[in-house]
């Protein structure tokens, strides 16, 4: 198969997750400080995917006044592939911007994920929008090597993304 014809996953994303990914990117953000962590995923069924918990890796962030920026340690990458349970892969990276949501140029050039389908989910406020749910923030799918904005859909207390 091509990667123009693998088929997307559905993913859920249940209220834990989303509760855990705002307390982090929260704390973080009182400091003025982006932050940025990876949802991991089990297969339910078929294209199907639910969330199992999110890894907040050992980072490092400045606020310089011209510019938020967040980055990973070495030390938080082989965290990320220790606390990776099996059955479960990384599909989404979900990540705190100071103002509005959106794909920044930064966001472009330096993926956390890299493989068709991931998705990239940008919350504004310092992680303040996820208290409204995914809805507010602004949800990315890479898509044949580009960053293709996506809109997820509640579902009872989830939050889906694909089109399940």
């Amino acid at each position: 198969m091509t990667s123009a014809t693998v088929r997307q996953l559905t993913l859920r994303i249940g209220p834990d997750v989303l509760h855990a990914a705002e307390a982090f990117l929260t704390d973080r953000g009182a400091d003025g400080l982006e932050a940025a962590g990876l949802v991991a995923f089990r297969a339910r069924s078929g294209c199907d995917s639910i969330a199992e918990t999110l890894i907040a890796p050992d980072q490092v962030a400045d606020n310089t006044g011209l510019g938020c920026w967040v980055q990973v340690t070495e030390r938080g990458k082989r965290e990320l592939a220790a606390r990776l349970q099996a059955g479960c892969r990384y599909l989404a990276r979900i990540h705190s911007h100071p103002g509005r949501a959106f794909h920044s140029p930064a966001d472009d050039a330096n993926p956390a994920l890299t493989h068709e389908g991931a998705i990239s989910i940008v919350v504004p406020y310092f992680g303040l929008g996820l208290r409204r749910g995914l809805g507010v923030c602004a949800v990315y799918r890479l898509t044949a090597g580009r960053w293709m904005p996506t809109q997820p859909r509640a579902d009872g207390n989830d939050w889906v993304i694909g089109s399940g």
